[in-house]
């Protein structure tokens, strides 16, 4: 979740860019760097570490020119090095990233055939050598970007400055927030309107997908099939606070589509995405090998991520997994095991419930893991290893980016436990960790089918009771696309396992009851097919979330449908939490109800 700046000017900018940074540091920490154009051509500094470390050193070396690029970095490929921060510059291309670059090594490899090598151990720097090798061959700036952009696979927010183009810069985006500031002489860029509140209020937010070219007054902007759109102009609020909902009619939505960006950020803590391995950067006070009992605890939302985590550890790392509900936990005073790791889940680290059954473990002797997105916390405080969740701040109070976050690391975690008890194989642990690195780009793709999601929300708004359903380590999703609806819509909604819908579920089922069936492709996905089909015989409408090849192993006389992107069934618990809170927020939305703050709901419970 790195930060990116971007003027036109018509005054030195080098001070104004790293003015802009200093308000997108929350983005990432590990360097930064501007580069501008001079007489001379590009130009640039750069600097390891926090921000002042660049300033002193613009303050020794100061950079000219009225066109400039800067960038914060948060690193995933290759470390925090002066060598490996932003912008990478390549023959006459400038260009800062935010994003993942999955396909680098391939790209590197083509390039290698003409004699094009690196210089960082960055995934980015690919894409300047990508767009030179375009312009050495005769490809205008605007001509090598757009030849350049569908060769990249992965998530990315883009801007490139060319030498001899001082009234020029080029933007794209897909999966990474880019903002264009309108000034009277001037423009701007940013990664969100926050970094240009000093400079502009007028913006026009890049939609997924889009591309643009930037000209002093002027921003052209294409498609992900290289049509000419319009996008809307507005007034920012921004200036007022870091809070800002964007080109987003909530803070949920915001935050629904934040997610291939803080879920690439986050995993990028977690995995040595070059090296497509696990890489834990917490000192572990424990070892998983020895670990003779993991128990996990927290509520609501955070809960059922831990019941997913329940099948990830116990099957890809043979650790056995008791999963609680925290308010439970704490007065059921569970005998705990020697050697036993006790995990508890919290977005803010503040949960009463969470931090009194914290407090039960410890007091028991556990070891105690904390997975949070507040590392300042009560729960981060005691316990003895955090794991942060990096998402940023999350406004709505139904979590949605905190959520998908918990999700990655929990995945990456029971990676990490399956290497070291040795259940996964280096191969298969890698397959494991490609799925995770893809996860970004795969939400991205599943955000474009939003406008089905809108569609099949306007009939279940008109609904009492709904039903989901999930098996194995879908059936949490179930629980929890039940939970957003009931949280922000109002309307009453249970999941259930698949399986257990015939125990009981099964009598509330009739031509007015919607039942919401999460059956990617899997192993388990005939067997849910058969309860779906049990609902079908008795009049329930169905609606059926699924991958393509699910889509035709479920057949026809299906009421309602909607198409998730195909993906190993291990990561398919994390990108089907994003179609149900598409649902569930669309829902709230034609309901007319407070969707970021919905009633008798606090953010954090910080109380019993």
């Amino acid at each position: 979740m790195c930060g990116i700046v971007g003027i036109i000017g018509v005054e030195p900018v080098a001070d104004r860019l790293v003015d802009a940074l200093r308000r997108l540091e929350y983005r990432g920490y590990d360097s930064a760097g501007i580069a501008t154009l001079t007489g001379a051509g590009l130009d640039r500094r750069r600097a390891e570490g926090k921000l002042n470390n660049l300033a002193g050193k613009l303050a020794a070396e100061p950079l000219e020119g009225v066109i400039g690029i800067g960038h914060t970095r948060w690193a995933t490929h290759g470390g925090a090095t002066e060598g490996n921060a932003h912008p990478h510059m390549a023959g006459k291309v400038a260009v800062v990233h935010n994003g993942i670059i999955e396909n680098f090594k391939e790209l590197l490899e083509d390039l290698a055939r003409d004699g094009y090598s690196p210089q960082s151990e960055t995934d980015t720097e690919s894409v300047a050598l990508w767009v030179t090798r375009e312009i050495e061959r005769g490809a205008t700036p605007r001509e090598a970007v757009a030849n350049t952009l569908p060769k990249l696979r992965g998530t990315f927010g883009l801007v490139f400055m060319f030498a001899g183009e001082d009234k020029l810069l080029i933007a794209a985006r897909q999966g990474s927030p880019l903002a264009v500031g309108h000034g009277k002489d001037e423009m701007y860029l940013g990664s969100d309107a926050f970094a240009l509140a000093p400079f502009t209020n007028q913006i026009t937010y890049l939609e997924e997908g889009d591309w643009a070219v930037i000209v002093p007054g002027q921003v052209e902007i294409f498609d992900f099939d290289g049509n000419v759109v319009e996008r809307a102009r507005q007034v920012s609020s921004a200036s007022a606070a870091l809070a800002d909902k964007g080109n987003h009619r909530h803070f949920m939505a915001k935050e629904i589509y934040e997610q291939p960006e803080t879920v690439s950020h986050t995993l990028a803590h977690y995995l040595d995405l070059a090296g497509e391995t696990v890489k834990l950067r917490e000192e572990l006070p424990f070892d998983f090998a020895k670990l003779s009992r993991l128990t996990i605890t927290a509520c609501g939302t955070a809960f059922y991520a831990g019941l997913v985590a329940k099948y990830w550890f116990e099957r890809y790392a043979r650790l056995p997994v008791d999963v609680d509900v925290a308010s439970e936990f704490r007065y059921r005073e569970p005998p705990l095991p020697d050697n036993g790791l006790t995990l508890v889940i919290s977005q803010s680290g503040e949960t009463a419930d969470t931090l009194a059954a914290l407090r039960y473990a410890a007091k028991e002797g556990q070891h105690i893991a904390a997975l949070v997105n507040v590392q300042e916390s009560t729960i981060a405080r005691e316990s003895h290893v955090i794991f942060p969740t990096l998402c940023g701040p999350e406004i709505a109070v139904a979590s949605t980016k905190a959520t998908t976050a918990q999700l990655s690391i929990l995945a990456s975690l029971a990676i990490a436990a399956g290497q070291a008890r040795g259940v996964l194989s280096p191969s298969d642990a890698h397959a494991l960790v490609r799925a995770l690195i893809e996860l970004p780009r795969n939400i991205s793709e599943m955000l474009r089918f939003e406008g089905r999601v809108e569609e099949i929300s306007r009939n279940l708004s008109r609904a009492k009771d709904v039903l989901y359903l999930g098996r194995g380590q879908l059936y949490p999703i179930a629980l929890e696309g039940a939970l957003k609806l009931k949280e922000i819509s109002y309307i009453h909604a249970e999941g259930y396992a698949a399986g257990e819908l015939k125990h009981g579920p099964i009598a509330l089922v009739n031509e007015e009851m919607p039942v919401i069936v999460v059956a990617p492709s899997d192993e388990l996905m005939e067997k849910t097919l058969s309860n779906m089909y049990e609902v079908a015989a008795r009049g329930g409408k169905i609606i059926l979330i699924t991958d393509a090849e699910g889509k035709a192993e479920a057949g026809g006389g299906i009421d309602d449908i909607i198409e998730m992107p195909r993906v190993h069934p291990f990561v398919a618990p994390i990108l089907a939490a994003v179609p149900v809170q598409l649902l569930a927020y669309h829902t709230a939305v034609f309901m007319g109800t407070d969707v970021d703050q919905p009633r008798n709901l606090a953010k954090s419970v910080t109380v019993e």
